[in-house]
Order: structure tokens, then C-alpha cells, then sequence
């Protein structure tokens, strides 16, 4: 077969081989028009760039590393779709970097920026990757914190609201009637939970509650930490009515335990999540929650990196927070007389 070269691809699309190198090795320098008209002379053609040679002329390896905590969890799942959707669109690749929450992962990671075999990082980590001594950031790399903000001047965060999102939660399930609290924590000693605790106890002060009222639950963002909650839940005899979980999969933990021992939700006790994970739409019932915009945050995470690898970026225009929406469903609802079942027999 014959080799497809740059000028059959610039013959095809009726421009100049100088504009089709640009739209492959810079496409955000040319206008859309231009690139649409040259990628579908691309496709036609079957042409392959020569990724070798295009990297030694820009000094650029053309990868991000990304370093998640734990691949498992849903919500860095679809932030990294985002993130890869928005790469793939300035010619990028991706290298992922899986911590799976064990710190002393971190050291390979640190290596690969160091020796510069990517041109940045997004860290959904909270912090700055070590080995040793090293830091990450000694690379001199662009880096950017997503999901969970690091606090460092010269690095911007791309966040979502946590603290205001939970903070909405107290007082949604404040004006159903709810006055006796239960939050059921994320990993302890991390940004995030910091975060959505914070918020969760404004909006208990907000309420005119006291904090001493509240029962909080400590565990990682898993299943298993809603589990243990309700565990605890089910041995006592003054029930919390509302239940706000920082992650959905502990919110349906929470709540499959306590049906499997006939606690009625939202009857006997509402809950509410936060992260919006698809599993969230198919729970019996429904998983009242607050819905992050995850694969726009990855968008925007990447989309924030690859303006600080061509320099492109402000000061000003740092940090990003993007707002939650807050999804009304079945496991939420007004708080419930005490003797509502004998009210509900006498009127029968």
C-alpha cells in the first residue's frame, strides 16, 4: 500500500502542508473552520502523524500523568472521562497513575515527572506526591489539584463546591421537619471531608441546632463505611431522623442495612447523598443526592493544564469551582409524628 504523506493530507483538504502540521501540532492556533477541514482529509486519508517526530520538534512528550487515589470509585472514573475527552482534543495522551490509597505508590509517579516523561500533572490526590525527600513539585512542572484542592499558591484548583453543597443539605432536610442529625464521614484527615463537614455544621448552626445534638460516623468514601454506621444506628434508641452522607456509596450502605432490619426510608429515617454516582438512579428507593458535574470538572481540569503548558494561563483565572445540583428523590421526607401510626389508625 502506498504511504499516506503530509501532502496528500494538504492536497485533500486544499491547504497547505504548513497548515495541516499546524492543525496536527497545534490545533488551538487555527481557526475551526480549518481544523475541522483538515482532520477530515485526516480521516479520509488514513494518514498516521508521525508522533516521534512531531514531539522532538516541540520538546514535548504529549502526555499528562493523572494521580487518582482509587480507580474503583466512581466519581474519578467519570472525571477522568472528561479529562481524556478534553485532552484528546488538543492531541494529548494519558497516563494514569492508580495510588489505589496506599501512599507508598507515590514514588514511581514521582520518578516519571521528575525525569520529565510527561508535560503535566492533574492530582486528584489533596496533596503533593512524595518519594522521599522529592517532591513532585520539584519537576518544575505544570500542575494542577482537581477534586480536591492543594493548598499552593502556584497551583490552581479545580473544585466543586462541597462546603456550600453541604451546607444546602442540613437545611433541605432542616425544612422537612428534621431537628436530630447523622453524618456519616468521608476518609478522615482529608480536604474533601474537611470540606463537607465544615458545611455540614453550618448548616447545623444555621438551623439553630447544636453540634452536641449531631452523631457523626468516621470512615473512608466506601460502602463499608455506610455499613458500620448503620450498625451503629440500629443499637440506639434516640434515632437521628436525617442522615446526611459525604459520599453516595456510604449513603447506600446506610441504607440497605437498616431496610434489611425493616427501618422505613424515608418513613423512619431520610438520607442523603453527595457525588451523584449513576448507581445512585437504580437504588430501592432512590438516592436523594447532590449531583457533581464530573465530567465537566474533568474538562475544565484539563482544559486548565493544557493553558498552563502553553502558557497561556492568568493568575486570575486559577481556580475553578463548579456548582451541585441538587437531585429531590425517594429517600427523603418530612419528618413523621411520633404516634403517626396510631393517628393514621384512627382516621382509618
Amino acid at each position: 500500500m502506498k504511504e499516506i504523506r503530509i501532502a496528500d493530507v494538504a492536497r485533500l483538504a486544499g491547504v497547505s502542508t504548513a497548515t495541516v502540521s499546524r492543525v496536527l501540532s497545534d490545533p488551538d492556533k487555527v481557526r475551526q473552520k480549518t481544523h475541522d477541514l483538515v482532520m477530515e482529509a485526516v480521516r479520509r486519508s488514513g494518514y498516521t502523524p508521525n508522533s516521534t517526530a512531531q514531539k522532538l520538534r516541540t520538546r514535548r512528550t504529549m502526555n499528562v500523568l493523572v494521580v487518582a487515589p482509587r480507580l474503583t470509585n466512581p466519581v474519578f472514573a467519570e472525571t477522568l472521562r472528561g479529562v481524556d475527552d478534553e485532552l484528546t482534543q488538543s492531541g494529548y495522551g494519558i497516563i494514569i497513575g492508580n495510588l489505589d490509597n496506599r501512599r507508598e505508590r507515590e514514588a514511581r509517579y514521582v520518578d516519571l515527572a521528575l525525569s520529565r516523561q510527561v508535560d503535566g500533572v492533574l492530582l486528584l490526590t489533596g496533596y503533593i506526591p512524595e518519594n522521599g525527600t522529592r517532591s513532585m513539585r520539584e519537576s518544575g512542572l505544570p500542575i494542577v489539584a482537581m477534586c480536591a484542592a492543594i493548598d499552593d499558591d502556584m497551583i490552581p484548583n479545580v473544585v466543586v463546591q462541597d462546603r456550600e453543597a453541604s451546607r444546602r443539605a442540613v437545611e433541605y432536610l432542616a425544612r422537612l421537619g428534621h431537628r436530630k442529625f447523622g453524618y456519616i464521614s468521608g476518609t478522615p484527615g482529608s480536604i474533601i471531608e474537611s470540606e463537607r463537614f465544615g458545611g455540614f455544621l453550618e448548616g447545623i448552626a444555621a438551623a439553630g441546632l447544636s453540634q452536641d445534638e449531631i452523631v457523626r460516623w468516621e470512615g473512608p468514601f466506601v460502602f463499608s463505611t455506610g455499613v458500620a454506621a448503620a450498625e451503629s444506628f440500629l443499637q440506639m434508641t434516640e434515632r437521628p431522623t436525617g442522615i446526611f452522607a459525604a459520599c453516595d456509596e456510604s449513603a447506600i450502605g446506610f441504607i440497605k442495612r437498616v431496610r434489611s432490619e425493616r427501618v422505613r426510608v424515608p418513613q423512619d429515617v431520610s438520607v442523603i447523598g453527595f457525588d451523584g454516582i449513576e448507581l445512585s438512579d437504580y437504588t430501592e428507593p432512590t438516592l436523594t443526592t447532590f449531583r457533581q458535574p464530573l465530567h465537566e470538572l474533568g474538562r475544565a481540569g484539563a482544559d486548565t493544564l493544557m493553558k498552563l503548558i502553553r502558557k497561556e494561563m492568568k493568575p486570575g483565572d486559577w481556580n475553578v469551582r463548579l456548582p451541585l445540583e441538587l437531585l429531590e428523590r425517594d429517600t427523603t421526607g418530612p419528618v413523621l409524628h411520633k404516634d403517626y401510626k396510631s393517628l393514621r389508625r384512627a382516621t382509618i
